[in-house]
């Protein structure tokens, strides 16, 4: 068949590091059964669009998105939009009835058949959205049973032997190291629709690994909805640790970047392990979302200011320049003056290089959409604005004690003369940039260099 007789579908994907795992995995499979991928959703016979589910603010983009390019059916090729993606998952049935345009609404257990279900959508056949249902209740009960069976993965677009498309041509790439989540965290509704926390296989993860070190990717990602439980549904805590100086051998990989840490579960082994193996990024993106040790009670979370920084200054013992980001929610269900006046007295004392700020949302079917002592809008909207503006004086504040030092830049784009990277402290697309000064270098090359001045979160650094 040649290419002007292949149907084309073009993956567009929103939200977090691990949807781009998945559009990579569902482009695998698609073009593994005949589909041609193309960049341009104008240019695709159906456009695929991978959604986000997380906050109000992720979902409208996701419809805005679907909408945009069901536009296209009538100006271009296109002949069918498909929403799949967690808040197709989460919503099925619901957003499949609220947003006609789209042509089909597909959840996680479609993934396997993706193929088979687009060509049936593009022939005109109507697809059944799903009607949504705990995730959590699929998997066998015991950790044991569940890395022992082999439907221990359903909808999970991660399975043992997942195929794997590669939708981006930069140096750095995500890997991921398992799916779903176990907490119970009250704000939060993606277990519900990820399932319970699947590790996948270190052998799968490796194999994974070195087929993106032939793909030209130098830095590996490792993603996950929770890092710090990696191995323990297959029997050992510690198999991230052990991991960890496989993946930095792998060919052509020069450094591991671990992602999604949850604080009360950061080990000192693990903490070790990141800040002092050679080619692991001393990077710890740590969850704290709160330091008032009441309020993350509330969030069913653990943790205050005293463990939190016990915690940095346990990091900053084996590696001084760790880089550190983290994520706050603001506004929660009951927060008090004095719980916001205990997370800002965390953040100026912690010394973070990026935090996240969120004010907070009911999200459907979570706990907290039902706790009383909500604040309104303007004072949750407030109270982010607040905590907004000290974390960009204390993210500057900190860019700028960096200045002298020398930094590892894994250069990701050169333009007009431009030379744009990421220092080891910086995480993809979230903690801001290193831009080379007077350099020649070129996209993929690791560059020693020493930080001469800073902008927000941004650096500027000479070669050395």
């Amino acid at each position: 068949m040649t290419s002007q007789n292949l149907l084309s579908v073009a993956m567009v994907t929103l939200g977090c590091a691990r949807n781009e795992v998945d559009s990579e995995e569902l482009a695998g499979r698609l073009e593994a059964d005949g589909f041609l991928l193309v960049d341009d959703p104008a240019d695709a016979d159906t456009v695929v669009v991978n959604t986000c589910g997380f906050v109000e603010s992720a979902k409208k983009d996701s419809v805005d998105t679907l909408l945009a390019a069901a536009d296209l059916k009538d100006t271009g090729r296109t002949q069918a939009v498909v929403a799949v993606g967690c808040m197709a998952e989460r919503y099925g049935k619901e957003l499949a009835e609220s947003l006609p345009e789209a042509d089909a609404v597909l959840g996680f257990d479609d993934y396997p058949d993706i193929s088979a279900r687009l060509r049936s959508i593009i022939a005109g056949e109507t697809h059944e959205a799903h009607t949504p249902q705990d995730r959590r209740r699929l998997l066998p009960i015991s950790p044991v049973e569940r890395s022992l069976s082999t439907a221990a993965v359903p909808g999970h677009a991660s399975g043992p032997a997942s195929l794997r498309r590669r939708l981006d041509s930069g140096p750095t790439a995500s890997l991921k190291l398992a799916s779903g989540c176990d907490r119970r965290c009250s704000f939060c509704a993606i277990p519900a629709f990820r399932g319970s926390f699947v590790s996948r296989r270190p052998s799968d993860v490796l194999q994974e690994a070195q087929w993106l070190g032939t793909q030209g990717v130098r830095e590996l990602f490792l993603v996950s909805e929770n890092s710090t439980s990696y191995g323990k549904d297959l029997g050992d805590l510690r198999l991230l640790e052990t991991m960890l100086p496989e993946l930095v051998a792998v060919d052509g990989v020069e450094r591991v970047r671990v992602s999604y840490l949850q604080p009360a579960e950061t080990r000192p082994g693990l903490v070790e392990a990141i800040a002092s193996t050679p080619g692991v990024t001393p990077y710890f993106d740590l969850s704290f979302q709160h330091a008032s040790g009441p309020l993350l009670r509330r969030m069913r979370r653990f943790g205050d200011p005293e463990s939190f920084l016990a915690l940095l200054e346990q990091i900053r013992g084996f590696a001084p320049a760790a880089g550190v980001r983290s994520n706050v929610i603001v506004g929660f269900p009951g927060e008090t003056e004095q719980d916001l006046e205990t997370l800002c007295d965390f953040l100026v004392a912690a010394r973070l290089d990026v935090t996240g700020v969120f004010g907070y949302s009911d999200e459907d079917g979570t706990e907290a959409a039902t706790y009383d002592g909500k604040l309104d809008e303007d004072e949750v909207r407030a109270r982010a604005e607040h905590v907004s503006a000290l974390v960009e004086e204390l993210t500057s504040q900190r860019a700028l004690e960096r200045v002298g030092e020398h930094v590892d830049v894994l250069v990701e784009r050169v333009e007009d003369g431009e030379v744009e990277g990421r220092a080891a402290h910086q995480g993809p697309e979230v903690d801001g940039s290193t831009y080379l000064v007077d350099s020649d270098a070129r996209v993929g090359d690791l560059v020693r260099a020493a930080v001469v001045d800073a902008e927000g979160a941004d650096l500027y650094a000479r070669e050395l």
